[in-house]
């Protein structure tokens, strides 16, 4: 590896593309001359990853849905499999996007490739026997959420917890004053914060009970402003936006508000860390939540609860969904002093605790560079035992 290894990182969506950049620059940190390629999006790409697919063509999600597009995940698979087979690739570096990287990995093992599997995907919360497979085909396994290692250790796997990713942002969050000026608020009132997503399909489900919410606790709360945070490259109808501020800066509109309507997923981490009082909904394609209800094991849907191990924050989902039902239960939330606001907030403050320290993405690279060296190792001994003339 005189010119740098060859690492290939896999990730498939907005969360993933992000996490990665931050790994491809502490690896490059590392190895100035590495070759990174791969499957991510702008910011992978910024950091120097040569993309295979961006994330327009990955960021698919469900049973149903992720149906629809066999035939280009099926031509991707051949085309990274291919790759492996050309032998040139010196570490596997798949980051969450559970479908088509426990495939990949599974290939990489396979071939010899070392794998270092990054966020590991959510397999315990549905298929137990997933995620033994995954503990047996990843050299190593870098674990986001604290209780994840003991999970993959009980199955034999190299599991690490090296904290959430997110405690890796730099704090350059606008003051109040400044953000409020820059997104249109006024300071002096109280801001309602909908986090609707950012793929099309929860845009769909979720934006329009999310609004409605908004409109019925505006018409019961005099001078509450609503903004609605939106992902890059998501598309927000405006009919639905009436009366609303569109957020392009989520985190400052969480570290802002009094509370939050937010949907399942890391952005109920964000808003935890941010220690806003928040509800978390979810609504996906019918089928898809009935084939989930079959298979997922585990009591909650938010990672924040997860994390906490109990219902720390209220979940609703499916048909629950209804801007009359969030409006009830963000409410509470919304009036300072409550004893459901101050209950949630330390509830809160203990969910951050559990997170870990900052330096995620540099304790990938490090346990990247154990992998590299072990196989380099192992190639030296093995090249010396072969040699007729090494000493015994």
């Amino acid at each position: 590896m005189t010119g740098g290894p060859v690492i290939l990182l896999l990730a498939g969506e907005p969360s993933g593309d992000q996490h990665g950049a931050l790994v491809a620059r502490a690896l490059r940190k590392r190895w100035p001359r590495a070759e990174l390629v791969g499957l991510g999006g702008e910011r992978m790409e910024a950091e120097g990853v040569r993309l295979l697919a961006g994330l327009d063509d990955l960021a698919v999600m469900g049973f149903v849905e992720v149906a629809g597009r066999l035939p280009f995940f099926w031509r991707l698979e051949r085309r990274v499999r291919a790759l492996l087979e050309e032998g040139g690739v010196d570490l596997v570096l798949p980051i969450d996007y559970p479908g088509f990287n426990l495939r990949i990995t599974r290939a990489a093992h396979e071939r010899g490739i070392p794998v270092l599997f990054y966020i590991a995907p959510q397999v315990w919360a549905w298929k137990a026997g997933r995620a033994a497979r995954l503990a047996k085909t990843a050299d190593r396994i870098a674990v986001i959420l604290p209780f994840e290692e003991e999970i993959f250790l009980r199955h034999g796997g190299q599991a690490v917890f090296v904290g959430h990713p997110l405690l890796d942002r730099p704090d350059d969050v606008a003051e109040r004053d400044a953000f409020c000026q820059r997104w249109g608020f006024d300071a002096g009132r109280p801001i309602l914060a909908l986090f609707p997503g950012s793929r099309a399909q929860e845009l769909a489900r979720l934006l329009e009970p999310f609004t409605g919410a908004a409109r019925l606790l505006r018409d019961r709360h005099a001078g509450l402003q609503v903004g609605v945070a939106r992902a890059q490259g998501a598309r927000l109808p405006a009919e639905l936006l009436e009366g609303c501020r569109v957020v392009e800066d989520g985190r400052g509109l969480l570290r802002h508000a009094q509370a939050a309507l937010v949907k399942s997923g890391t952005s109920t981490l964000e808003a935890a860390l941010e220690g806003v009082p928040f509800i978390v909904a979810y609504r996906t394609h019918p089928l898809t939540f009935r084939i989930a209800k079959r298979v997922v094991r585990v009591d909650h849907v938010a990672l924040a609860n997860l994390v906490a191990g109990r219902r720390a924050v209220p979940e609703l989902l499916q048909d629950q969904v209804t801007p009359e039902r969030l409006a009830a239960e963000v409410e509470p939330l919304l009036q300072k002093g409550s004893e459901a606001r101050e209950a949630m907030r330390r509830e809160l403050a203990g969910i951050r605790a559990l997170l870990g320290e900052p330096g995620a993405a540099e304790r990938v690279a490090d346990l990247a560079g154990e992998i590299l060296d072990e196989r380099a190792g192992g190639a030296s001994r093995t090249s010396s035992s072969s040699d007729p003339g090494a000493t015994p």
